[in-house]
């Protein structure tokens, strides 16, 4: 049987994983994407965003995975984490429900993951300044400065990459991830709603 001439191209192309949303893989005979009016250099220009927006998401894969195995933490730990993190730089007293409410989970699970956080040593429970009936979360110094120290400083580059830009570029890149999101939100959409009955 004869190789698919493509096969060969695929398997040594470098930039296949962000060539996949190209139009020309991902839509060749223009079923899903209107092009009329297109230029080839607009046509280059579009694929390039797509390309460096799976590269942010690659990055971002990767920054979460590290994240997670630096922490030695579970998905929702970190998020736990992430959340009495911000809450304390906000000075804002977090809860056990509040904190279940911000991670969209169960009293139950909420219960289980403090257990977990306390028991290596990443948060206490204290008394409610105000309410002697409720319980206060707080992460641990060592915790939080590890976290700032890694994870943290990661991530704040995203913010100097924002900075770098004038005013009416950031407005044109937050017209253009809202849009994006907008067309990629899964309200409504019922091949989705019924995959999950």
């Amino acid at each position: 049987m004869a190789a698919d001439p493509g096969s060969e191209r695929q398997r040594t192309d470098p930039d296949l994983g962000t060539s996949l949303f190209s139009l020309a893989a991902s839509d060749p005979r223009g079923e899903l994407v209107d092009r009329s009016g297109l230029a080839d250099e607009d046509v280059a220009q579009i694929d390039a965003v797509m390309a460096a927006l799976v590269r942010l998401r690659a990055a971002e894969k990767a920054l979460a995975e590290a994240s997670l195995r630096y922490m030695e933490l579970g998905e929702t730990d970190m998020r736990a984490l992430h959340v009495l993190i911000v809450a304390g730089n906000r000075g804002t007293p977090a809860t056990p429900g509040s904190l279940a409410r911000a991670l969209g989970i169960s009293t139950a699970s909420t219960t289980k993951l403090l257990d977990r956080l306390e028991r290596a040593g990443h948060v206490r429970r204290e008394p409610h300044p105000s309410d002697r009936r409720a319980t206060v979360l707080a992460v641990e110094p060592s915790t939080r400065a590890a976290a700032l120290r890694t994870v943290g400083a990661q991530q704040a580059r995203r913010v100097e990459a924002a900075r770098r830009l004038a005013p009416g570029e950031r407005r044109v890149v937050i017209d253009f991830l809202e849009d994006m999101a907008q067309r990629l939100s899964m309200d409504g959409v019922d091949w989705a709603e019924s995959a999950e009955d």
